[in-house]
């Protein structure tokens, strides 16, 4: 999940986040945090990842679709999922990391992720088997945002998110701590490194150097992070054949096929622009288009049928063929937009351009604002909406961070009380509860205090739990390959909730309209609208008015559900902001005991 991407819809993706706010409940990338597990995954190669160990069955029925999981001898295969032990009649010695009763990591989430069966202490792992990995570690560096920059201040001052490189640092090496102690990372651990940018988060010429230096001088297996606003650094990186996380800002899908036409180098944990663009339009073809704008806040216009315009950040030539790419999406199914007004994010101008677009939308006779950029211009256009007398519907189509309690509240109310749309993000819970997937409470739980960074834990951990999850099912033989058939292979264990999106990368089914693999992740949006008046917390722990709003629950669509009917927005009756606690079919264990930090026993007999 990136933030505001100049994509229509926003694009999705993770890069950068942590200085883009709230961050500690942007679900879309917290969705990977313990919803990740892996039904196996990687590639036959010559090193020998077997492991001695009798087999009740000695090899699987090659007439069924089961898995091989044991050589010809009976010896264990790795990796070998809980799941795929089960299928196979497999009995292991599970230990003290999982809970067998769930086939989970014996961690307090309902998303934990799938136990692997341990890996023999002392048994070969193949060693130096990828760039960055040894015997004994997997080099992992994490891009950090400089500590100034004009542009990230400019947005994170509207919420007064005050993390440092130094909490940051100190909340993610004690995440990881908790990752290499429970995850099955044959043999290896997680070593991170930290580098801090040396440019701004639009300076493509610093962000291609900081690439460089992080190539020559840390050599990593994987980069998590990048600039927030520039895809250079994430270009440079996977030129010279380094694979990164949430490191290609506003990259389009066609950009991210062509990095990986070889092996997997760039990964997101949100959509991509066209699977954006195929979710706003079903929502809005089906749903929206063709009724009254009854959400309005100009009576006048509630009797009138919407007439839609088209509001977006423009940073590169690639934004203006994406918007037209929208136009001409909606205007196949039989959507017009009336008018079509683009924007600079720049401090110095944004308030002059406000007033031209709202200017432009109002002589066009929008109804219905279609508003897709950053977290901080919605409140330069909805104050001067206010001050034109102008007061439409507004619609949200996967714009990140827009659809956070943090931000929306330093909008104009008396427009904002009129917006609605789709969002990635998920039910919240409130943030002291167990069942929150934010990595707060869980962070608590293993090191008995509150991380340093605790305005943006939860766009911190997503990466390396996403990384640790794909680490367990590529196995001992790690490599790009052996990494990407693990990617690809991932299969949600729980599925069906509303605290967690349905993520997936590869080829499930879910993405049928479009050509080739899924890079990105979530797969599913829900519906909100903005509740000016109810009282909860923010994504930063403050208590105050204005929450969004999750209509029926928080149900979830794929892009192929969306159905004629009623949006149900502002209904009430049929909605919920924030959850007391996850709902009793997401509620996690709660009776675990943490392990101590990198304890983990030897591995376990399989039989």
């Amino acid at each position: 999940m990136q933030p505001a991407s100049d994509q229509p819809g926003g694009g999705g993706g993770d890069s950068a986040l942590r200085r883009w706010g709230p961050i500690a409940a942007i679900l879309v990338v917290v969705a990977v945090i313990a919803a990740l597990v892996l039904a196996g995954g990687g590639d036959d190669d010559d090193t020998d990842t077997t492991a001695s160990g009798s087999a009740s069955e000695a090899t699987t029925d090659e007439t069924d679709d089961t898995t091989d999981v044991t050589t010809a001898d009976g010896d264990v295969q790795f990796p070998l999922s809980f799941r795929q032990a089960e299928e196979a009649g497999l009995e292991v010695e599970w230990d003290e990391r999982c809970d067998p009763e769930r086939g989970q990591l014996a961690i307090p989430s309902f998303y934990a992720a799938e136990c692997y069966a341990p890996f023999p202490e002392g048994a070969d792992n193949g060693g130096e088997t990828e760039r960055g990995v040894t015997a004994d570690s997997i080099n992992v560096v994490v891009y950090l945002a400089p500590e100034s920059d004009p542009v990230l201040d400019y947005i994170t001052d509207a919420i007064n998110n005050d993390d440092t490189n130094a909490d940051v640092k100190d909340t993610i090496s004690k995440h990881v701590d908790m990752l290499n102690t429970y995850y099955e990372l044959y043999g290896r651990s997680i070593d991170v490194e930290f580098y801090e940018a040396q440019g701004s988060s639009t300076d493509a010429a610093a962000a291609s150097a900081d690439a460089v230096r992080v190539a020559e001088e840390l050599d990593p297996f994987i980069v998590l992070g990048g600039p927030a606003l520039t895809p250079a650094f994430g270009e440079e990186l996977n030129a010279r054949g380094i694979m990164c996380y949430g490191c290609r800002a506003g990259a389009t899908r066609e950009q991210t096929a062509e990095a990986n036409s070889e092996v997997g180098l760039t990964y997101g944990g949100g959509m991509d622009n066209e699977q954006s663009r195929q979710h706003n339009v079903e929502a809005l073809v089906t749903q929206v288009a063709g009724h009254n704008a009854e959400y309005a806040g100009d009576p006048e216009m509630q009797e009138q049928e919407r007439k839609f315009g088209y509001l977006y950040i423009e940073t590169t030539e690639e934004s203006a063929r994406s918007a037209q790419a929208y136009k001409d999406a909606l205007s196949e199914r039989g959507v017009e937009l009336a008018e079509m007004v683009p924007y600079a994010l720049d401090p110095a101008t944004l308030q002059e351009t406000a007033a031209n677009a709202i200017n432009r939308l109002k002589a066009a006779g929008v109804t219905t604002v279609i508003f897709a950029g950053d977290p901080i211009a919605p409140r330069e256009f909805t104050n001067e909406a206010t001050a034109q007398e102008y007061f439409p519907e507004w619609f949200l189509n996967l714009s990140v961070l827009i659809d956070t309690n943090v931000f929306s509240r330093t909008y104009d109310q008396e427009q904002w009380s009129h917006a609605f749309g789709i969002t990635g993000l998920t039910t919240r819970i409130e943030a002291n509860a167990f069942g929150e997937i934010t990595g707060r409470k869980i962070f608590e739980w293993f090191h008995g205090e509150k991380p340093a960074a605790i305005d943006t834990i939860g766009v911190l951990v997503p990466g390396p739990n996403w990384l640790a999850t794909m680490l367990q099912g590529a196995g001992p033989d790690l490599t790009y390959q052996s990494f990407q058939d693990a990617v690809f292979a991932y299969e949600p264990v729980r599925t069906g909730g509303v605290i967690s999106p349905h993520s997936t990368w590869g080829d499930h089914g879910f993405w049928d309209r479009l050509d080739g693999p899924d890079w990105g992740g979530v797969d599913d949006v829900a519906k909100i609208w903005w509740d000016p008046e109810d009282v909860g917390e923010d994504e930063i722990q403050n208590e105050g008015p204005g929450v969004w709003q999750f209509v029926d629950g928080g149900e979830r669509f794929f892009v192929d559900e969306w159905e004629e009917g009623d949006f149900g927005a502002f209904d009430a009756e049929r909605s919920v902001g924030i959850l007391d606690a996850a709902p009793d079919d997401e509620a996690p264990p709660t009776d675990y005991e943490p392990l101590s930090p990198g304890s983990r026993s030897g591995g376990g007999a399989v039989g």
